[in-house]
């Protein structure tokens, strides 16, 4: 078996792309270590990964908290060993015109969406560099290529999903890391089941699958090739 597929991190893995990903994983004949704020989601999702043959451990974890992501990845580290993929999935919106948009709105989203990605990625660094390999997939989204209306939060912290992988790809890639930024269109997730400033035809846009696809297709090339960045967007929504 390859590396790419031994042990995986995903965050934010209760529903959506996050779970898609772990399933996909599963299927490929990684181990996964799943995290979640909604423990009894998280744990209910890993049983099932279990029952269906794969090897899984799932806690609750919210990834703005330095406590939390230092416990969790020690637990899996004790558990289940170094993990050789982390997907930084973990993430919220909030839709607001700036001048109505709140500080506690504005920190929620950068808390979650890039301070969240910067303590999992640094708890788990350390030792895929010690074994020289390993791939960070950070979810970011077209969103972090444009803006649009009662996004200001949205936008900014999905921009700094690109810079922040931007600059570690940098940091990392002479000692055989990969990052891989991933930035999916619409697609037909909880995203869009509460107030979003648009709402596509869920029919047509994307699933979390596409998704997982595309990106475990990435994480599958040879060791000596890689993609920094990714779009994948609805053929025609």
């Amino acid at each position: 078996m390859n590396w790419q597929f031994e042990l995986a991190v995903v965050t934010g893995a209760s529903r959506g792309i996050g779970k898609a990903l772990a399933q996909g994983l599963v299927d490929r004949g990684a181990a996964v270590a799943v995290c979640a704020r909604d423990a009894i989601a998280i744990e209910r999702f890993a049983s099932d990964l279990r029952a269906g043959g794969g090897k899984a451990f799932g806690a609750p974890c919210d990834v703005r908290d330095e406590a939390e992501v230092a416990a969790f990845a020690a637990r899996v580290q004790r558990e289940m060993g170094s993990p050789t993929i982390v997907v930084n999935n973990a993430g919220i919106a909030r839709f607001a015109p700036v001048t109505e948009l709140t500080v506690e709105q504005w920190d929620e989203v950068l808390a979650t969406n890039l301070r969240g990605m910067f303590l999992v990625t640094r708890a788990f660094l350390p030792a895929m560099l010690a074994h020289g390999h390993g791939a960070i997939v950070n979810l970011a989204s077209l969103a972090g290529r444009n803006g649009f209306a009662s996004g200001a939060a949205y936008c900014a912290s999905k921009h700094g999903v690109l810079g922040f992988s931007k600059s570690l790809m940098m940091e990392v890639r002479k000692r055989d890391i990969r990052v891989i930024a991933v930035c999916p269109g619409s697609v037909s997730t909880a995203f869009f089941d509460g107030h979003t400033p648009f709402q596509p035809d869920r029919e047509k846009i994307l699933r979390a699958e596409d998704v997982a696809t595309v990106v475990l297709e990435t994480l599958a090339l040879d060791e000596r090739a890689t993609v920094s960045e990714l779009d994948i967007r609805p053929t025609n929504p």
